[in-house]
């Protein structure tokens, strides 16, 4: 049993998932093998769920105790990679590339779901993105505050377009170009799968029914840093 310490910072030995409250019922993302995190709380009880916090998007989540054999004290603490512009832009053909293997190989949409096989929406973004060396916040609406703000009419291959209500994103997709986008998505508006779709009223019925609720577009300029926008996950 790994005795772990508050002061120190963790690596992920396999893929964990991360759980919504301790008594770890709900899923609320996972954590790839070598990712970092940190503790927030040691339980008195050595069998209860541990509070943490994901070092590269600050996302928390509680670790069911049986995990903590699958941590270990990192050798390094976890430091962004600092990409310009030109770079990210340069490896978006890499992102869109690993959407396309992951429809490939998906069995079915996972709510907290960002590793394989099963992704939901804004973890098969995050997913994406970290394939090619840039982290994303974790949620839909925190990808849509994180990203540069761009028109529908500009979007590019690689950018983001955003779904849901006029107060919040919930659902995000990966624009292809030529109208279309890459995007996970769940029984109730879509297929229980990753898909591509049209961003028009006249496409098929998945695409008509996000075609409705679209919200805005947003482009990747930099990799997220810790501590950005963890006031919006308080």
């Amino acid at each position: 049993m790994v005795e772990l310490n508050r002061a120190a910072e963790y690596c992920c030995a396999s893929n964990l998932n991360l759980y919504d409250s301790p008594q770890c019922e709900a899923l609320a993302t996972q954590a790839a093998t070598g990712r970092h995190l940190r503790i927030v709380s040691l339980p008195s009880d050595e069998r209860a769920a541990i509070r943490v916090r994901l070092r590269e998007d600050d996302y928390p989540g509680w670790l069911h105790p049986d995990d903590i054999q699958n941590l270990y004290p990192a050798e390094t603490l976890y430091s962004p990679l600092q990409l310009s512009q030109a770079e990210i832009r340069a490896a978006i053909p890499q992102a869109i590339e690993f959407t396309y293997r992951a429809m490939a190989e998906h069995e079915f949409y996972l709510w907290g779901g960002t590793v394989s096989p099963n992704y939901d929406c804004s973890g098969l973004m995050q997913a994406a993105f970290a394939s090619i060396g840039v982290w994303l916040p974790r949620d839909a609406y925190l990808q849509e505050a994180f990203s540069a703000k761009i028109s529908i009419e500009s979007l590019q291959p690689g950018d983001l377009v955003f779904f849901g209500t006029s107060n919040k994103a919930n659902h995000v997709g990966l624009y292809l170009g030529n109208n279309r986008y890459i995007h996970s998505s769940g029984r109730g508006l879509g297929r229980n799968g990753i898909g591509i779709d049209e961003l028009s009223k006249t496409s098929g019925k998945v695409g008509r029914n996000y075609f409705e609720i679209l919200r805005s577009a947003g482009r990747i300029t930099h990799s997220y840093q810790p501590g950005e926008l963890l006031s919006l996950m308080l």
